[in-house]
């Protein structure tokens, strides 16, 4: 067990344990009490909300299912998401490009529309991939996932230019100017991995000199960036291309995630393993800024297009309840480091290895194909509960927030790597009951709260509490749920309070409460004032 979980201050006398016994609770008895001491009238200054600006979808064609649909609507109401983004758009599904017998280009629109639209009208924004390449531009037929997206560069550069501007010229006469200059820009996808560009890095800078070209032909405002990279590369080489040749780059992007061995591994045939270093994925983010810092241009936007705990849609990590607590803890460390962590993805609806098979199958998202909640969403959703003015607050592991009406939300967690080392695989280990083992207490004390009375409400995600992946592991994973299952499965992980209960704040301005926690616990108590 790592000794430097916490950042900071150590919060905890660990026990050094590497043994686990499925379905035995185990207490580490040396246990400390955690406490988080906070003054009502202290304040930090305004939250910093990077963590809902972006969320990730798998291709743009999936976003004209209902289900997807229905399932977006939901995440944008709970989690309060402002962009989406997601892979395809310009793919042969989405049937935006072809030509005709004398190789003139012909362009179409109506999917993007439906989907775009969509978007627009739950209160979402795109952030818009560009990519991949229509067959009809292609220069290769050299094809990546279960959809086939073409990852070779154009084979005539003026052309794929002139399908940029088109979309960017009907993108603003559908929506209008003011709205396409929120929006954001990027070019492609991983350029840098092999299986996503099939072209070099030469090449991938002149496809983003043609695309900038293109859409600031139609507004200069608007927002243009890149490289998109897996494992956070090509950053400074990328700020120096558009440097040295004077071009515009107003944001970067890149991704990273949190597991060993290497990239793109859609079917989960490789095997993955959590990385045991507490700064993996927030390592990355904070070297990106320092790197943006320490170039030509050093007020750059930085954008984590895609992040999690691991890079494979097999990973069981995704739907176990650790999840909840390592996204808080990745959230926590990068500070204001990045403008926006896009998490990959909000839906078990995927379909890079192709339709899936089983209800809970290790997928990226928030949600599994029947909109069961997993843990991971109610790190979001708790996150989208907290004020919008934050107080100072010594403790690493939480958040502590006031709203405008006077109602105090106090967001805390413990983050512990159980994951036993390199000789296990995630897709062993993950798949299992794991008990969560006790961690003590926290004893929250805020001093200065206005007198009055209050509700406190107490939401929590872990062990068994909206943990809907353990409960179907008791139903001994069935390969198909019924609908009483499913209905079951979303009771269990519905989010509803586990505890509400009047408080009056007396002359003394004092509330004291105290939580016994566990492994990988998440908690969020609510005082609302009466």
């Amino acid at each position: 067990m790592n000794k430097n979980l916490f950042p900071g201050i150590m919060l905890f006398c660990l026990l050094t344990c590497s043994a686990w016994s499925q379905g035995t609770k185990q207490v580490i008895d040396n246990a400390k009490e955690r406490t988080i001491s906070l003054d009502y009238s202290k304040v930090k200054g305004s939250l910093n909300t990077m963590f809902r600006e972006c969320i990730g979808a798998g291709r743009a064609n999936e976003g004209l299912r209902a289900d997807w649909q229905q399932q977006l609507a939901m995440v944008k109401k709970d989690c309060g998401f402002k962009y989406i983004r997601m892979h395809g758009l310009l793919t042969d599904d989405m049937g935006v490009y072809k030509e005709d017998r004398n190789g003139n280009p012909e362009y179409n629109y109506q999917y993007i529309d439906v989907l775009y639209d969509f978007i627009l009208s739950i209160g979402m924004k795109p952030f818009v991939e560009l990519g991949f390449m229509p067959a009809a531009l292609a220069s290769g037929d050299k094809t990546i996932f279960w959809w086939r997206g073409n990852v070779t560069p154009p084979k005539d550069y003026e052309k794929w230019e002139n399908l940029i501007r088109n979309l960017t010229l009907h993108f603003t006469d559908r929506y209008g100017a003011e709205e396409v200059r929120t929006w954001y820009f990027e070019i492609w996808n991983e350029p840098n991995l092999s299986g996503f560009w099939a072209g070099t890095q030469e090449e991938y800078f002149k496809l983003y000199r043609h695309s900038v070209k293109a859409i600031k032909s139609v507004n200069r405002d608007y927002k243009v960036g890149g490289p998109a990279t897996a494992g956070a590369a090509w950053v400074p080489e990328m700020i120096n291309f558009c440097k040295e040749n004077n071009l515009s780059l107003d944001f970067v992007s890149t991704h990273s995630y949190g597991v060993k061995q290497g990239f793109l591994d859609e079917f989960g045939s490789t095997g993955t393993i959590l990385d045991k270093n507490k700064w993996s994925v927030s390592g990355d983010v904070l070297n990106s800024r320092r790197q943006i810092s320490n170039s030509s241009m050093p007020g750059l936007e930085l954008h984590y297009t895609e992040w999690s705990s691991s890079y494979t849609p097999a990973d069981p990590i995704h739907d176990s309840y650790h999840s909840a607590a390592y996204i808080l803890e990745k959230i926590k460390q990068v500070g204001d480091a990045p403008n926006s962590m896009s998490y990959w993805v909000f839906t078990d609806i995927f379909e890079e290895p192709g339709p899936r098979f089983t209800p809970f199958h290790g997928g990226f998202g928030l949600l599994n194909y029947q909109g069961i909640k997993k843990p991971a969403y109610f790190a979001y959703a708790f996150l989208n509960k907290l004020g919008n003015t934050e107080l100072e607050n010594t403790d690493s592991s939480s958040w502590a927030c006031r709203n405008a009406n006077g109602d105090i939300q106090v967001l805390f967690f413990d983050f512990t790597n159980t994951h036993p080392g390199d000789s296990v695989n995630n897709q062993s280990y993950y798949i299992r009951d794991l008990p969560a083992i006790e961690k003590g207490s926290v004893k929250l004390e805020i001093s200065g709260i206005p007198q009055g009375n209050y509700q406190l409400t107490l939401y929590r995600a872990g062990y068994r509490i909206n943990d809907a992946y353990t409960a179907y592991l008791s139903m001994n994973r069935p390969g198909q749920l019924t609908k009483q299952q499913v209905e079951e499965l979303k009771k269990l992980s519905d989010g509803s309070p586990v505890k509400e209960e009047p408080v009056t704040v007396g002359p003394s301005g004092k509330i004291a409460r105290e939580f016994k926690i566990r492994e990988n616990d998440v908690f969020l108590v609510e005082f609302v004032k009466q």
